[in-house]
């Protein structure tokens, strides 16, 4: 067998594991909404196929993947069947919901980087899809099952894909093999993604400062007359005018 065959085939793995572990997380979003069978199949399959959609659109590649090939549909499908028979065995659905999307995101990030580096984009486009191929998936799950997407909830979530992106790339850049780039890539990404979640890590959000007041923001003269008022002097000069 070929190196581009081995090549070919360690890659179409890759893809094939990606689309079943978000799919899979995408069921998961279903079940926590007691949806039907068609539910399953529709959240499965957009969380299984949306991120690599999005990046496809992108890069111009159309038409794109899951059109070329649906077997990765067909994947998606019957990963989201199996989990409407077996979601209620995981004592937490919402914590394996959040393990396996780290799986896919390390996956991802590395997949969606390789083809921005294919498609001749650059490093830093590559970086870029391979951030939006791991996390559009995601962010479509969670909308379409009105849940708040996890990008949004203060999560270190973007910043383990852009280390595995940026990794797989740096190492790509430096003659790096695939696979053991594709390794460093997924597994930066997945300790990050990891350790937040066991430490419950996340991102300082914004915190409101109370406003200035006016006299801050505009002093008064000196004086204490208000800036445009008019003098005493002035005001006199008026009056005496008025009486003539």
């Amino acid at each position: 067998m070929s190196l581009e065959v081995v090549f070919s085939s360690f890659i179409a793995a890759l893809d094939a594991a990606a689309v079943g572990v978000f799919a899979t997380t995408g069921a998961l979003v279903a079940s926590r909404k007691q949806m039907d069978i068609f539910g399953f199949a529709l959240l499965g399959t957009v969380t299984g196929v949306g991120g690599g959609t999005v990046r496809d659109v992108l890069l111009g590649r159309l038409p794109v993947f899951w059109v070329e090939k649906p077997a990765y549909v067909a994947i998606a499908l019957v990963v989201s069947a199996v989990v409407f028979f077996t979601a209620h065995i995981p004592e937490s659905r919402y914590r394996l919901l959040l393990w396996l999307d780290a799986v896919g995101l390390s996956l991802v990030c590395v997949i969606g980087a390789g083809i921005g580096l294919d498609a001749g984009k650059g490093a830093f486009i590559a970086i870029v899809m391979g951030v939006i191929t791991a996390v559009f998936g995601g962010i479509i799950r969670d909308v379409l099952g009105g849940e708040s997407p996890v990008i949004l909830r203060r999560e270190i979530y973007v910043i383990p894909a852009l280390i595995g992106a940026m990794l797989f790339v740096a190492a790509t850049g430096a003659g790096v093999d695939y696979p053991t780039a594709a390794a460093a890539g997924f597994a930066s990404c997945f300790t990050v993604r990891g350790l937040a979640l066991f430490y419950g890590w996340s991102l300082p959000g914004y915190r409101p400062r109370p406003g200035r007041e006016t006299r801050e923001v505009a002093p008064e003269p000196a004086g204490g007359e208000s800036p445009g008022a008019p003098s005493d002097e002035a005001t006199a000069r008026a009056k005496g005018g008025a009486e003539t």
